[in-house]
């Protein structure tokens, strides 16, 4: 059975996001992932925007054919993580539930979108050409 194709989709431009994108780590049975900047227009991102979800209210993980965002994405990716090291421990503990992922991630957002307004960077703004 093959494992399927798993892509990351997140804001390389926030801190954070791009800390936790570099260690967090899926385990091999789980297939293969590949992370991609959101702001670099990867072709992923025409499925992103045709299916209407704001980058700005969260990364997206691609499983197979299933796309999850946000806090459901976070959950996903730690049911798929290793428990090597201490990062990823913690990553799983805390996020393998729906209901704590849910909770936080509100949190998670308005600390990135805080911390772009103090670096000055832009919001993705990815749905804003769609209409």
């Amino acid at each position: 059975m093959k494992s399927p194709n798993i892509i990351l989709v997140y804001d390389h431009d926030c801190p954070v996001c791009h800390s936790y994108c570099r260690v967090v780590s899926i385990r091999k049975a789980a297939g293969n992932m590949t992370i991609l900047n959101a702001r670099d227009n990867p072709p992923i991102m025409e499925d992103i925007n045709r299916l209407g979800i704001d980058m700005d209210q969260g990364f997206v993980l691609k499983i197979g054919e299933e796309f999850y965002h946000g806090a459901d994405a976070i959950h996903s990716l730690a049911l798929l993580s290793t428990r090597t090291g201490v990062f990823n421990r913690l990553n799983y503990r805390i996020f393998k539930s729906k209901t704590l992922s849910k909770f936080l991630y509100p949190i998670l957002k308005a600390g990135r979108r805080g911390l772009l307004i103090l670096l000055g960077k832009p919001k993705l703004n990815n749905l804003k050409n769609l209409d």
